[in-house]
Parts: structure tokens; C-alpha cells; sequence
């Protein structure tokens, strides 16, 4: 079941497309890696898909129960995140934001929410600590625990292992991969990393200027995700 459809998505910054006449359909339980140069629209798309930037033309639908409203997220950290001023149970229990409504406080049901989500990711016994006295594996936990709260649908994660050392990036893949196998929870990341993309994703988006393969990972094995028409290095140079 298709979960999010893009149709003929095309995404300008000042006028110049960064995205040009995208399109694919994201099932259920599906988990993708988005990959390619830097420059190539990647970030771009998510934004797109997720409303925080306008399409300059095409259409993004999603079903399955799925809304914007409760879609999890994680983008890129910036050093302002990182130092943000809260501890880490009121980070988690942001992400129940759009669920509470207009009422002024949060309700038993949504803290309860995120404890079982800090419990889920190992965090819970940092519940009262500084977000910004944690390392960077300890704060991508605390941000993929308050992207579950407000989703059990869809996550967006945008460069999430960036600056992580290997033992880090490593539990953070495996938390991951446990969303997307015993919770069922469709994943979609862009990353840098084609080793674990390739180990962890049934689908590749690998993104070109203008040109995208998408499909399964056997599929991008035997071409490597590009076509004769496409912009990348290897073609500009007349190789096959």
C-alpha cells in the first residue's frame, strides 16, 4: 500500500529548479536511502514533501492514515540544536506537539507516550539531563524518540549519522533498522554512506541534476543507479 505518492514534483530556488519532474511511490514498511552528489536536490525533496518548502509544481499525497501533522523528522543539526536550553524528556515530549491540539498542557497519555519512546531507544535514564550536555550519538537518540512521538507511520531523517563516531553510527543504525522491521515504520534517509544504505535499505532514491533511479536494491546493484541520459560523473565521461 502506498503511503506517499510524489507526482511530477519540480522544487526552484530563486527561480533555478533544484528538483525537476520527480516522481515515486513509497509503500508501507518501505526503507529508503536517498543518495547522490552534494547539490542534487536531496534535502531539497524532504523539505518539499514534508511542506516546509512550496512546490513549484507536481503533487504529494499521502494515505494509509498518514498527514504531515504526524510525520517524524529529523534534520540536519545545526550548533544551535545542538546546545539547545531543555532536558531531554521536554525534547522528546515536543514531538507530541501536533497531537495535543490547542489544549495549553500535555496530556497523561502523551507523557506516557514519551517515556515509553525514551524507554524504547534506551534513553530514559537521561530523562532529566541537559540536551545539550549529551554526546551526539545521545542527542540523535533523544531526537529519533521525539520523532516516534509524533509519528508510527513515516520518519524523514536527514544526514542523522553526520559527525557520529563509528560505534554510534552503528547502534544508531540498528535502532533504525528496529523501527522499520518490528515496528513497521517506513524510513526514509538521506545519507552519505552507500555501504550501510546498501545494507539496511530495500530501496535506493540515488539522486542526480535532474536525472533519479529509483528502485529496488538489486535493481541500483546492476546499474549503479544511473542511465545513459544521466548527469553523473561517469557518463559525462562517455562510459557505460
Amino acid at each position: 500500500m502506498a503511503q506517499l505518492i510524489c507526482k511530477s514534483v519540480s522544487i526552484a530556488y530563486e527561480k533555478e529548479n533544484v528538483v525537476e519532474d520527480f516522481s515515486m511511490e513509497v509503500e508501507k514498511g518501505d526503507y529508503i536511502s536517498v543518495i547522490g552528489e552534494n547539490g542534487t536536490g536531496k534535502s531539497s525533496l524532504l523539505k518539499g514533501i514534508l511542506g516546509i518548502i512550496p512546490l513549484k509544481s507536481g503533487e504529494v499525497t499521502f494515505s494509509d492514515g498518514v498527514k504531515r501533522n504526524n510525520i517524524g523528522y529529523l534534520s540536519q543539526q545545526n550548533p544551535m540544536q545542538k546546545d539547545f536550553p531543555a532536558s531531554v524528556g521536554e525534547v522528546v515530549l515536543s514531538g507530541c506537539l501536533t497531537r495535543k491540539g490547542f489544549l495549553p498542557f500535555f496530556s497523561h497519555r502523551e507523557r506516557e507516550r514519551a517515556i515509553k519512546n525514551m524507554d524504547r531507544l534506551g534513553i530514559l535514564e537521561l530523562e532529566h539531563k541537559s540536551f545539550a550536555d549529551l554526546s551526539g550519538g545521545q542527542q540523535q537518540r533523544v531526537l529519533l524518540a521525539r520523532a516516534l512521538c509524533a509519528t508510527d507511520k513515516i520518519i524523514f531523517l536527514d544526514e542523522p549519522i553526520t559527525g557520529l563516531d563509528p560505534i554510534a553510527s552503528k547502534d544508531f543504525y540498528a535502532l533504525i533498522e528496529k523501527l522499520n522491521k518490528e515496528l513497521g515504520i517506513t524510513i526514509i534517509m538521506i545519507t552519505h554512506d552507500v555501504e550501510n544504505a546498501l545494507k539496511y535499505s530495500n530501496k535506493i532514491l540515488h539522486m542526480h541534476k535532474y536525472k533519479y533511479f529509483f528502485g529496488n536494491k538489486a535493481e541500483y546493484l546492476i546499474d549503479g543507479g544511473c542511465t545513459e541520459e544521466c548527469m553523473c560523473e561517469k557518463h559525462q565521461k562517455g562510459g557505460k
